[in-house]
């Protein structure tokens, strides 16, 4: 393991005897919805003091209505004043935010106890590392946070004596099958066995990829998510991410990480120790089990979920995946191995190349080379990866490179 990385949590995080205070950023995404859902299971527990959403004025206004939060916060000010005639119209004391700098100021705020950080995207990277510099309990569920910045990221957590837990299903997981203790993890773990369920084109000939639809991409057979993350899961360009993830949240060396395929999703990932031990965590496919926990950690807590029948499982398979269907997995090692932002400029090009899917303007089968054409053309400067300006500006300079790959990709024929 890499003895520089920061531990994942502080050794004296606990809840208090109080209701928390929780922030959600991205409340009206699946991540946000699933994270209210669980705390509507324990209102003596959590309260919901500030929520955000992206675009959707309907949904946020629904949930500031139920649950009456200190602050609601709209990046878009066209967005937020719309929200902000609602919400006065309604009489609600809840008051209405705009701004990127909101997003990080609410994060950040001296009232604010836990952080679920569900915000899609590097957008998530500024408001996740102002809770860390602020030391909050932030269940990550934003990944392109530590895919950008994982060191500047892990940096600002121990420097700040912030609680980080994962909330991604693999890593949580992992995180479930390790000891409290993350000094003793090094001396225990061997590698670690992230699994993926293949997204819906497990069985379909790659000869017919580049026929694939928006929906057809997005209907994934075990899980409800965004676009983005679904077609992510198409490609398994979400199980490269989680890769990089993985290297930073546990300290692991990229020889250490493993992908295997499991389409059931049951299996959530897996800690191969030492002594050949493999420890596992098991359950239904439903998000608010790693919500749960990350919420109540080092308690478990009422999730909501199913619990997992035995008896009506007829097989846990596993197998490898296959470089011709999911050709961009192996740029999550190519990637760490790589100069630091390399892992940054993957992520950009890598949205832009969804978004220009979903909007039609490439071909399914185009992603991957709008990904890796990107990364071959994008310079990264030395000392890239040394400061959040320096990344968003690497950011910012790899989407234009991929923006411009996109647009030579000739589109959908």
């Amino acid at each position: 393991m890499v003895d520089a990385v920061p531990m994942i949590v502080p050794m004296t995080a606990t809840l208090n005897d109080r209701r928390q205070r929780v922030c959600i950023l991205g409340a009206t995404g699946s991540i946000g919805v699933n994270t209210l859902d669980v705390i509507s299971r324990h209102p003596d527990r959590f309260e919901v003091w500030a929520i955000s959403g992206a675009s959707r004025v309907p949904e946020l206004f629904a949930q500031c209505l139920q649950w009456r939060p200190r602050f609601a916060v709209m990046p878009d000010v066209a967005k937020a004043a719309e929200l902000r005639q609602q919400v006065r119209a309604a009489g609600l004391p809840t008051e209405v935010l705009e701004g990127e700098q909101a997003l990080c100021d609410v994060a950040s705020h001296a009232d604010v106890d836990v952080v679920m950080g569900a915000i899609v995207g590097a957008a998530g990277l500024a408001p996740c590392l102002a809770a860390a510099r602020a030391g909050k309990r932030l269940l990550l569920a934003n990944k392109e946070a530590l895919v950008v910045g994982g060191g500047l990221f892990m940096q600002a957590v121990a420097e700040g004596g912030a609680t980080l837990v994962p909330i991604d299903s693999e890593h949580s997981a992992i995180f479930q099958c390790l000891p409290e203790d993350p000094r003793t993890w090094a001396q225990r773990v061997d590698h670690i066995v992230l699994t993926a369920s293949g997204g819906p084109f497990r069985d379909r000939d790659p000869a017919t990829f580049a026929s694939i639809t928006p929906d057809q991409a997005c209907a994934h057979p075990n899980w409800v998510m965004g676009r983005k993350i679904s077609v992510d899961s198409a490609t398994m360009m979400n199980k490269a991410l989680e890769v990089i993830e993985a290297r930073w949240l546990f300290g692991l060396t990229p020889q250490q990480i493993k992908v295997v395929l499991h389409p059931q999703s049951i299996v959530h990932s897996m800690v191969v120790c030492r002594d050949r031990s493999v420890l596992a965590q098991l359950g239904t496919p439903d998000m608010r089990v790693p919500i749960a926990y990350g919420l109540s950690w080092p308690q478990r807590i009422e999730s909501g979920a199913d619990l997992l029948d035995f008896t009506q499982l007829k097989a846990l398979t596993f197998d490898t995946p296959d470089a011709r269907r999911y050709p961009g997995l192996q740029l999550a090692w190519e990637t760490l191995l790589a100069a630091p932002g390399h892992t940054c400029v993957l992520n950009a090009a890598n949205e832009v190349a969804v978004e220009a899917f979903l909007q039609g303007r490439i071909r399914f089968d185009q992603i991957h080379q709008v990904n890796a054409q990107t990364l071959s053309d994008c310079r990264v400067p030395a000392g890239a990866a040394e400061s959040v300006a320096n990344l968003l500006a690497l950011d910012a300079d790899a989407r234009r490179v991929a923006q411009g790959v996109a647009a030579g990709c000739g589109g959908p024929a």
